[in-house]
């Protein structure tokens, strides 16, 4: 029996082992963590080594090595089988091996990537065999155990973690959505960070698409020996496939959808749009389906999450937004009648940056901590103890075709066990107004 060892006992490093064993493997799995899985797993047949890695699994010859995405590979363990040319996977490779009828749409990027998913994923449901997987929160292993016999479309989330460790996996559609530097406490270089998100495209064949971003200079230089044919897109031109003209989306010509009619707001979510609709039409959702499916999407929890409207007023939750930068990009997301609802504990930060936008903020009720900081960042604020008052005075205030943003630019713990708490309270008191 071939022997492989799985590092990294997460949900995926699970899910693969599980996977393994049942295609016939004897598997070993290790974590530096406690595994509380263990005892299951140990039932199943599965060999567990957990608070540390015993020196003696460097002793054994392996099949291959799978490891966690997240775990660096100057890992001393990791750095053993990188040193002695083993070969080493993340789960996406060992899911797609064994996952034959799987159709792939593949994202990744710096910015933006849990979004295009989210929207491809909801224009995919649209043909009912529809699943999300991979950085977005459900490892593919994971439904390939559920699923490994059913023809599936898989909208799939790909940090560059994960890219390092494929080696056949081929999407029948990708896109590198825009490069920025990031994650240089674990790549060696730049240069090797931006080359490793370019590895999504590596495997797709003359058939398959490619979506680049013109727009972007990094990612114009780093898009290059692309096998397959390659789909241009731009927010700035209209000499590329894919493309806006008049408020109007298009792909080759033919209409996709109006901008108008995105419940997301921002120039950023048009080409998240933009890239999910193309890369649906190629994934075989009808050009119809697909405009249906992006006029409903709402966005993702607590991020500039559209919930509804109340006598021509609209609500957005971004309760995610913990620092001014953050919460910048919202303001920017909308040109005027912003009803701002921003506070929470004190981190010490400016919110200087935010009165760039006093044009745009008809009014702000600022609360929590912050409370009194953030209200001198604007012409016309008020401020309140809660959010919950926030929200009160602001629906009180509002007219139509005013917008009420909750875009705390602060961490929530003065009031809130974290920002999901937040999110999902401000929701359901706007739900409750929008009800009444």
């Amino acid at each position: 029996m071939k022997k492989v060892l799985v590092i990294g006992a997460a949900k995926s490093g699970i899910a693969a082992a599980r996977l393994l064993k049942r295609h016939g493997y004897e598997v070993i799995l290790t974590d530096q963590r406690e595994i509380k899985e263990k005892k299951e797993l140990e039932k199943t047949g599965i060999t567990v080594y957990d608070q540390g890695h015993p020196e003696e699994l460097k002793n054994t010859t392996y099949e291959f090595v799978v490891k966690n995405p997240g775990i660096r590979y100057n890992v001393d363990i990791i750095d053993y089988f990188v040193r002695n040319h083993m070969k080493i996977y993340t789960e996406i490779e060992i899911a797609y091996r064994y996952a034959k009828k799987f159709h792939y749409g593949a994202v990744t990027g710096t910015n933006g990537k849990t979004t295009i998913t989210s929207m491809l994923y909801a224009c995919l449901k649209m043909n009912h065999r529809a699943l999300a997987a991979g950085n977005i929160g459900t490892p593919l292993s994971e439904i390939v155990l559920e699923h490994e016999d059913e023809e599936k479309d898989i909208a799939l989330e790909l940090s560059n973690f994960q890219l390092l460790g494929i080696e056949c996996f081929r999407p029948e559609v990708s896109v590198v959505c825009n490069l920025a530097p990031d994650h240089l406490d674990y790549m060696p270089t730049l240069e090797s960070y931006y080359a490793s998100k370019m590895r999504i495209a590596m495997n797709q064949k003359e058939d398959d698409w490619f979506l680049r971003n013109v727009d972007d200079e990094t990612v114009m230089h780093y898009a290059k020996d692309i096998q397959c044919e390659i789909i241009d897109f731009s927010l700035k031109r209209r000499d590329v496939d894919l493309y806006v003209s008049n408020g109007e989306a298009f792909l080759r010509g033919k209409h996709l959808f109006y901008v108008k009619d995105l419940k997301v707001v921002g120039e950023h979510n048009v080409s998240n749009a933009m890239i999910a609709a193309a890369m649906a039409i190629k994934m075989g959702v009808s050009y119809e389906d697909v405009e249906k499916a992006l006029k409903e999407f709402k966005g993702i929890e607590h991020r500039i999450e559209y919930i509804g409207e109340k006598d021509g007023i609209s609500f957005y939750n971004d309760s995610k937004a913990t620092n001014t930068q953050a919460a910048c990009i919202a303001l920017a997301s909308f040109e005027k009648n912003i009803l701002l609802l921003a506070g929470g504990k004190d981190k010490g930060i400016s919110f200087d940056e935010m009165h760039d936008y006093d044009d745009r903020v008809k009014h702000a009720f600022t609360f929590g901590q912050t409370r009194e900081k953030l209200a001198r960042e604007f012409s016309h604020s008020t401020v309140c103890e809660t959010m919950q008052e926030a929200l009160e005075k602001a629906f009180e205030t509002a007219q139509a075709g005013d917008v009420i943003l909750l875009s705390p630019a602060c961490s929530s713990y003065d009031q809130f066990d974290n920002y999901e708490q937040r999110g999902d309270l401000f929701r359901n008191a706007c739900l409750r107004i929008i009800h009444a």
